[in-house]
């Protein structure tokens, strides 16, 4: 059997709970959502002046990145430095003119028949014009 207080075509509706596209009817307004487009200049230079500071901090945050790579190359660069022994003028470095004419003493060629030898056994043309950087040689 069917409850009368059912039976009726119409539901059953408190008018607390009644909603029409969106909105109760309590608001004085139905496009109250919208609203904010009155202001849509106002809108717009905000969001404007947001994403500007948000580019910026992003900006910001970029340049921060960059200088901690920086700053870690140097620093793996300074750990190479003290595992590996690298030129120091003040220790390598002769200090007296004694040393330098030891050193180079060092350095002379031997005899110059050796040098002669050398001059006989090159692939190198004696009869060849002279090498002038920037000059186009034809060849005719």
């Amino acid at each position: 059997m069917k409850d009368p207080s059912r039976s009726s075509t119409s539901p059953s509706i408190i008018s607390e709970d009644v909603i029409i596209n969106g909105h109760s009817h309590e608001d004085d307004n139905p496009f109250a959502e919208y609203m904010w487009m009155e202001n849509e200049e106002e809108f717009n230079r905000q969001a404007s002046f947001l994403l500007k500071q948000l580019l910026f901090i992003a900006q910001i945050e970029e340049e921060l990145w960059e200088e901690e790579f920086i700053e870690r190359c140097f620093q793996e660069m300074l750990e190479e430095e003290e595992e590996h022994e690298w030129f120091i003028p003040a220790r390598d470095l002769p200090q007296t003119m004694d040393q330098i004419q030891d050193q180079f003493n060092d350095l002379v060629i031997s005899d110059s028949s050796s040098l002669e030898d050398l001059v006989v056994k090159s692939n190198l043309n004696p009869n060849a014009k002279e090498f002038v950087p920037g000059v186009k040689y034809l060849n005719i």
